[in-house]
């Protein structure tokens, strides 16, 4: 289904003032005329209606309403308010209506309606007027609209296709494909773009086919999507000869229309309102030229144009203000050692103009110079550049300006280089030396430079040397060298000697550099102290003495080559510190600085500095030769580390790392180290890079231990990654305590165990009961209530008196002697008598009275009772068997030790009571069996 539109428009009064009459408001003037026209090329139509006559001359303020439709079917209204007054011309009126669809695509009708402002009633609708599309024509295939195939971009278009009566449009599209309303009809479709953009390709192709597929079936277009141009910029106008004017301006941005649609410029003289007769050629800027003749004053307008819009600019001058010279041309010179006057010709005849030259230095800094007409010389103008260097290359160039209403530098001249003439060199060389003893006398290295005050002034450089001896002058040596060559050794004895080096050019000598070479070569230690480093170089410092004029430092730049590549630098008399930098320099190099103090050419030896850019991790990391292993100590060693320059830092100490393979470490006196394994060290530090030797102590007797000794600079130390691994030994004191608490108890135990009867009857004997003993369980021994043992039977093993002199007492009045029996009697604190038990005794009976010594064992009773006959002699009894002989003893007597007319009292037995022990009875024979 087709959609309709119809646009309605209200025109207004424009005033409120009219000719008034009775019936006013009920007057009705209807359009009387009403005709409209399309244009095409802008896609619009054009309106004209009248309301008769009568309107005019009332000049009534009118208002009109119109409707557009494109069919009559469905009709699309937009009011818009005007105000308008009706005149007496009687002019029709006139209304345009832009259409957002091309009008061939469909037929477009428009009524109008009126009615005067003061009344309420609108007149009747005139009748359609129509102006007729293509798509009632007979077309010969299938038609896209509109003509017009430039777009601008971001604007919205309406394409149409309309097909042949009694066809159907079968596709209608875009491509490349972008974002479309479409619109279907049988004959006529409408497909609507929004915001259309470049995209990066330069055109929009749309395809319409209907349903047959011949030739004449099918239809496409190409539609340009550009910018309309911007607006001429830099816009200005000048002359280089106040008759050809010449024109410029930048052309903007890229329209994307190009060939006949790309922009066009046209020139318009506003005074003399002719078109500017130049041709327009733009590259990086567009200009234009032409001849003004005799017109000074000009207003210039420039257009440019493409079918998307035009932008104007213009530029009012006048000629003789606007003077922009050509640039100067055939450039020559005339120069010395320290001037250059420099000439140039211009083609601007008559006009004054005031010059510039610029002077590029050999030091890339540039120069300005400022000249005028006054320096004319055989038609030229010229300036003269002094106060230059002999022998330097010059790089000149001139441009000019109008020295009168100055507009603009004219543009520059061809750049020229020129070189001044040679001179004596100026300056002195700044010389060094290198002194080595050797037998019999000195090898000097004699170093020289170009100071930065030395100036060679010239070409073909050599270099003279001559050395003589101090006292005599006049056995002098010398030696040229070229260009090429800054060094030279020489042999010289022990005498002191003055060494001069100058520079020769084309021209002459510079002025000498001496050195004095004393007569014998200062040789005192000094000791180097050590320096740091920074991101800019080595910052050394040393005492400043006032007697010396100036100071030298050296060093070598590569301090482990030959030739070291020796550089020096010289500082004046009130420093006392230097930053010493040099491209060689790296990290983890040790450079070494001697410092001199320079006095009448005489250099002396004053300070040593050792020190590194940057201090990186030691090399190696020291190696343990020896390990001494205690119980509870480890000793490690490393003698033969080196701390010397071929480390890549100061070395500053040791760190000693140990722990348990088992568990983190907690060692007295130490530091907990993390790796990055997030296992724990224990750590030890080291101060003097000396001492390389080390007791680690606490550690545990019979334990794995991981060790490992590492240097450490400046720059740190390198990552742990070998270790040494170590068992303790076992406590040898432990063992003896060992055995001494445990195994000898257990020992002792054991072995009381075994013996435990022998070691009690040793140790605490149990003394028995005399009332338990079986000899005195018979009745025949029991004498009243007391049990009564008589010593004739049994044969004791052992008797033992206190003491020998109590002994003696007990027998006074009788002998052992007379007893075939041995005694034995002990001489010590207590007598004792022992029966040789292995001695055959022979007892037999003799009616002989016999004296015998009697011994009473108080053990067995508490009191005796003594009575005259209490005693009698002991029976003898012969053994069965002859090799036992035993005493009998009579166990119903008591036996004393007595005189004969003496009896004991109960105070003396009391009294032998107390000296008399019992010793045994455990192991008594009683008639020849034991007891």
């Amino acid at each position: 289904m087709m959609n309709h539109f119809m646009v309605l428009a209200v025109l207004l009064p424009l005033r409120t003032c009219y000719t008034t009459y009775s019936q006013e408001e009920s007057i009705v003037f209807p359009v009387t005329y009403l005709n409209i026209s399309k244009d095409l090329a802008l896609q619009r139509l054009l309106v004209e209606w009248d309301v008769g006559k009568s309107a005019h001359d009332a000049e009534l303020a009118m208002s009109f309403e119109i409707q557009v439709r494109r069919t009559d079917e469905t009709v699309w209204t937009v009011s818009e308010f005007h105000n308008t007054t009706l005149d007496k011309s009687g002019k029709p009126l006139h209304w345009i209506w832009n259409s957002d669809i091309p009008l061939e695509c469909m037929a477009h009708s428009v009524r109008i309606r009126s009615k005067a402002e003061a009344s309420k009633i609108w007149s009747q609708w005139s009748l359609w007027e129509t102006v007729l599309g293509l798509d009632t024509s007979n077309n010969s295939g299938p038609q896209i609209f509109p003509n017009e195939k430039i777009v601008e971009e971001g604007s919205d278009i309406t394409l149409c296709c309309i097909g042949r009566k009694g066809q159907i449009l079968k596709e209608f599209f875009l491509a490349p494909d972008v974002h479309v309303f479409s619109h279907t009809d049988s004959q006529v479709r409408l497909l609507t773009v929004k915001n259309v953009s470049h995209q990066g390709v330069p055109h929009i192709t749309v395809y319409c086919q209907e349903s047959c597929d011949e030739e004449q079936c099918y239809d496409h277009a190409v539609f340009f999507v550009g910018k309309s141009p911007d607006a001429p910029d830099d816009f200005s106008c000048q002359t280089q000869d106040m008759r050809t004017v010449t024109c410029t301006w930048s052309q903007g941005g890229d329209t994307y229309l190009y060939g006949c649609h790309s922009p066009k410029y046209t020139l318009y003289e506003e005074f003399s309102h002719k078109k500017v007769p130049c041709t327009v050629s733009c590259s990086e800027q567009c200009s234009c030229s032409w001849d003004t003749g005799q017109q000074r004053i000009l207003n210039i307008t420039v257009t440019v144009e493409n079918p998307l819009g035009k932008k104007t600019a213009t530029d009012v001058f006048d000629v003789t203000h606007r003077i922009y010279p050509a640039a100067p041309s055939q450039l020559w010179e005339e120069c010395t050692d320290t001037k250059i006057t420099l000439y140039w010709r211009h083609r601007n005849k008559g006009i004054e103009l005031f010059c510039q030259t610029e002077v590029l230095l050999p030091d890339g800094k540039v120069e300005l110079h400022n000249s005028s007409d006054t320096h004319l010389h055989y038609g030229s103008q010229s300036i003269t550049l002094d106060g230059l260097q002999p022998y330097t290359e010059y790089t000149t160039r001139v441009h000019c300006g109008a020295a009168k209403h100055f507009w603009r530098w004219s543009e520059w001249s061809e750049a020229r280089t020129i070189r001044t003439n040679e001179a004596i060199p100026s300056g002195k060389l700044d010389i060094w030396r290198e002194i080595t003893p050797v037998q019999g006398g000195r090898n000097v290295t004699l170093f020289w430079k170009q100071a930065p005050s030395f100036q060679a002034n010239g070409e073909n450089i050599s270099y003279d040397v001559t050395w003589g001896k101090v006292e005599d002058d006049s056995k002098s040596e010398s030696i040229t060298f070229s260009s090429v060559y800054n060094s030279t050794r020489i042999s010289i004895d022990n005498h002191s000697y003055r060494i001069s080096i100058t520079a020769k050019n084309n021209v002459n000598y510079s002025l000498p550099s001496i050195l004095i070479i004393p007569s014998t070569t200062d040789t005192k230690e000094l000791k180097e102290e050590q320096v740091n480093g920074t991101d800019d170089g080595i910052f050394i410092t040393w005492e400043p003495r006032h007697i010396y004029d100036n100071y030298i430092v050296d060093w070598c730049n590569f301090p482990m080559l030959q030739p070291c590549d020796l550089q020096w630098k010289r500082f004046g008399p009130n420093t006392s510190s230097a930053l010493i930098n040099s491209a060689a320099f790296i990290p983890g190099v040790r450079y070494k600085f001697q410092i001199y103090g320079s006095v009448a050419n005489k250099a002396s030896l004053l300070e040593k500095k050792t020190g590194f850019l940057r201090e990186l991790p030691p090399v190696l990391d020291p190696v343990v030769e020896k390990v001494e292993l205690t119980f509870n100590a480890v000793t490690l060693c490393w003698d033969s580390y080196p701390t010397n320059e071929s480390q890549s830092g100061f070395v500053r100490g040791y760190h000693v790392y140990v722990s348990p393979l088992q568990e983190d470490c907690s060692l007295k006196g130490s530091q907990k180290h993390v790796l990055p394994d997030d296992s724990v060290l224990c750590k030890y530090t080291i101060e003097n890079p000396e001492e390389k030797r080390y007791t680690v102590k606490h550690l545990l007797s019979n334990t794995k231990y991981k060790l490992v000794v590492k240097a450490y600079t400046g720059g740190g130390e390198t990552p742990i990654v070998n270790f040494i691994y170590i068992d303790t030994p076992l406590n040898s004191n432990m063992l003896y305590l060992l055995v001494l608490l445990v195994i000898v108890p257990a020992l002792v135990a054991a072995i009381c165990r075994w013996k435990m009867k022998w070691v009690k009857e040793c140790c605490c004997p149990v003394i028995p009961s005399p009332n338990k003993s079986k000899v005195l369980s018979f009745k025949e021994f029991k004498i009243g209530s007391e049990k009564v043992l008589k010593i004739s039977d049994c044969i004791p093993d052992v008797l033992a008196v206190d003491s020998k002199a109590e002994a003696e007492k007990l027998h006074p009045w009788s002998q052992l002697s007379s007893m075939t029996t041995d005694y034995k009697i002990d001489d010590h604190n207590s007598s004792r008598i022992y029966l040789n038990e292995n001695e055959e005794r022979d007892f037999t009976p003799t009616p002989t009275p016999q004296t015998h010594t009697w011994f009473e064992n108080f053990a067995y009773s508490s009191h005796l009772a003594v009575e005259s006959d209490a005693y009698q002699l002991p029976e003898t009894i012969e053994a069965s068997k002859p090799e036992l002989s035993v005493m009998l003893y009579q166990p119903h007597l008591y036996f004393d030790v007595c005189k004969e007319d003496v009896a004991s009292t109960p105070r003396e037995t009391a009294g032998r009571k107390t000296n008399l022990r019992y010793v045994s009875q455990t192991d008594v024979h009683c008639l020849g069996r034991k007891l």
